[in-house]
């Protein structure tokens, strides 16, 4: 398809020879521009090449580059304009340079690189029972990627949903930066006072990102965000770098940045249930997915959820906020694809429920119009927590032991994408959210007999409770079951007889040697199963056979 778009888009008089790339990076490794284009088809294809930006809107595409990407982008001999960047529309952004110089109470500033780090550890020192910061990296310039950990028991595991709010991946969209720095004093200042509050802390583990690429945002210096740049220090769009569900490894043909290597071990280590990364340009909530036109397993649910975010924020301002698109909600693909995204990283690979928020059409708006952003947004922000705290919850154990297992909780003729999610250790609680209705749920997990719990009832912004335990199989019984199973002869050249299987045999099956399926057997009790070689290389298989439900296997090998 794109050497297609190629043919279409090349005249016999060449624009893109006429533009000197060299100058155009003299001065930064980053630019924005603009084009005209008229195809959603063709625009998913530049996407692959530059990053669009969010406020994307046909036919008058604004995108950012950097050298080798604005290379490629020049193969389609689209005329372009060289734009001014969005970090440097506002010049008097109000910047704190002291804790002592302003009150917090205001927040309407950017705070300097060295306020916002003394800011995050004076919430750890004033509230030292609710709140843990720490760093979980660097950035490439050495800047340190903070997280503030909130809950009421800081230093011991429950079995609570774990919930991520991050902002400013983009290094230039930053109103969600000042915001989050709001929500966390919010939460912790008024946790004694309202039960809302506390029942979200109580029953939640929270961790909140403020910045997320504190390079981009502070591309001039430490003191000011005035010419923030979206891309990090090595002139790579972070929200391009990771794993995609689609394009596998590397999508943007980068290596993975610090800021995305930490984001990822701190993916692995928390083990997040629910979570948004907040961004800029634009005034909507962007559910999954970027990367493919596949309507999510929970689209209901992200429906519900979405509408109740948008409609907070319309009810908490005016001037037609959060309105655009389809009332302020959207699906990823059907604005434009993205590839190697952070929400579809975590909803694919991370079994995770992340939406994209953009908060504010001017991605660096004046520092005096933040408290009308927090406004708006602040009850919606919560009602996504108290999401978090909702659906379906519960704790998978040993049925004799009473130990926590790691089990997969699947919904039956409802998962799709990797939308199924595991149990967390060390407790075993797990945390799955669904629109109201009755589905079929099926634990399994490694050394364990399966259950599946036929009918669980979901309402809407309530939580149901299902604790499970699971029974081991018998490891007797199935030593000596598969002992009564012989495969002969052994190596085989061209075919093995089975003999020996239970009457009670449900199916059989072959696994070659990396457990992958190769080939289903029909299996009648009356008769021998013979294996043939047909269509299989020379090596090592399983014979699996399914007996009540447990299976089963032998080895045997092909010469």
């Amino acid at each position: 398809m794109r050497n297609l778009l190629l043919f279409l888009f090349i005249p016999f008089i060449s624009f893109a020879q006429s533009v000197n790339i060299d100058s155009i990076f003299k001065t930064s490794g980053e630019v924005y521009f603009s084009f005209h284009i008229d195809s959603k088809e063709a625009l998913n294809s530049i996407s692959s090449i530059v990053s669009i930006d969010h406020g994307a809107e046909l036919p008058e595409i604004f995108a950012y580059a950097n050298k080798k990407e604005l290379t490629a982008f020049l193969l389609y001999d689209i005329p372009f304009t060289i734009e001014p960047k969005p970090g440097s529309l506002f010049k008097d952004l109000n910047m704190l340079l002291s804790l002592e110089e302003k009150k917090n109470s205001d927040w309407d500033f950017y705070p300097s690189y060295e306020v916002y780090v003394e800011m995050m550890y004076a919430f750890e020192t004033q509230y030292p029972d609710l709140c843990k910061v720490s760093s979980i990296g660097t950035s490439v310039d050495g800047r340190e990627l903070l997280v503030a950990k909130i809950t009421d028991s800081l230093t011991i595991s429950q079995n609570e949903p774990k919930i991520l709010y991050t902002s400013s991946m983009h290094g230039d969209e930053i109103s969600g930066f000042v915001l989050s720095l709001r929500l966390i004093d919010y939460l912790l200042s008024n946790y004694e006072s309202d039960t809302r509050i506390a029942n979200i802390i109580n029953n939640t583990e929270l961790w909140i990102n403020p910045l997320a690429n504190p390079d981009g945002a502070y591309t001039t210096n430490n003191s000011s965000v005035f010419n923030a740049q979206r891309y990090n220090a090595n002139w790579v769009d972070l929200n391009r770098n990771y794993p995609d569900p689609e394009d596998g490894s590397h999508p943007d043909g980068n290596i993975y940045q610090p800021e995305t290597v930490a984001f990822m071990d701190f993916a692995d280590s928390v083990q997040f249930d629910i979570s948004s990364n907040f961004h800029g340009g634009a005034e909507v909530a962007n559910y999954p997915w970027d990367s493919w036109s596949n309507l999510p397993a929970d689209y209901d649910w992200w429906l519900h959820v979405m509408d109740e975010y948008a409609a907070f924020a319309q009810d908490n301002s005016d001037n037609g906020y959060f309105t655009a698109f389809d009332n302020g909600i959207t699906n990823g693909y059907e604005w434009y694809e993205v590839n190697g995204g952070r929400q579809d990283y975590m909803n694919y690979f991370k079994h995770c429920r992340e939406f994209t928020l953009e908060i504010s059409d001017y991605k660096t708006p004046a520092g005096n119009n933040l408290p009308y952003y927090w406004d708006a947004n602040y009850n919606s922000f919560l009602a996504y927590l108290e999401q978090g705290i909702y659906g379906l919850h519960g704790v998978v154990t040993d049925s004799i032991t009473g130990e926590p297992i790691l089990a997969e909780v699947n919904i039956e003729n409802h998962d799709i994408d990797n939308s199924h999610v595991y149990s967390h250790l060390p407790n075993g609680d797990y945390h799955r959210y669904l629109f109201q209705g009755n589905y079929a749920l099926t634990y399994s997990a490694d050394g364990y007999i399966s259950k599946t719990i036929p009918s669980v009832s979901i309402t809407n912004n309530e939580a149901t409770v299902l604790d499970v335990q699971l029974m081991q199989y018998n490891v007797s019984i199935k030593e000596n079951l598969a002992h009564n199973v012989h495969l002969f002869p052994q190596p085989a050249t061209s075919y093995i007889t089975v003999n020996g299987l239970p009457q009670t045999t449900n199916s059989v099956y072959i696994l070659d040697g990396l457990g992958k399926r190769v080939r289903s057997l029909n299996f009648v009790t009356s008769q021998t199963l013979t294996i043939y070689k047909e269509n299989l290389s020379p090596g090592t298989y399983f014979l699996v056979f399914v007996v009540d439900g447990i299976e089963y296997k032998k080895e045997f090998v092909f010469r």
